[in-house]
């Protein structure tokens, strides 16, 4: 991979202040809903020990992403937001960060896009989508 691409992925990673790794836990929580440290560790790619996965859900709970309950000795881990409120602040960052707020740059880039290649009935789903916020006068 060259230094252009990694410095890339590297940027890319901290957009939403996360790590890769701490990117990865949240989307296994999000996922299953809920996790043990062993559930997560289980479901890491190159996963690393018990005890600095511990430490990683930990740092997730300081950073206001997951949350945990007691269920006897262990600890539960769940996404501290919804699923839907999440996406909804994903989308308005990258909206903000690289369409500069603007919903047509981003589905003219989704669109220009040839490795996502829609299917006749996504497109005619999205029409009707569009047909519905102009109805609705959004």
């Amino acid at each position: 991979m060259s230094a252009k691409k990694t410095a890339s992925k590297r940027v890319e990673s901290r957009a939403d202040g996360l790590s890769r790794r701490e990117r990865e836990i949240l989307n296994i929580l999000y996922r299953k809903g809920r996790a043990t440290v062993s559930d997560v560790q289980d479901r890491l790619t190159e996963a690393p020990s018990y005890s600095a996965v511990r430490a990683m859900l930990r740092i997730l709970e300081e950073k206001g992403h997951a949350t945990h309950e007691e269920d006897g000795q262990r600890y539960v881990y769940l996404p501290a937001v919804s699923r839907e409120r999440a996406k909804r602040s994903a989308l308005r960052h990258v909206l903000h960060t690289f369409f500069d707020n603007s919903a047509e740059h981003a589905i003219s880039a989704l669109l220009g896009d040839s490795s996502s290649t829609m299917s006749a009935e996504e497109l005619d789903r999205i029409a009707a989508m569009v047909e519905e916020a102009r109805k609705e006068g959004r």
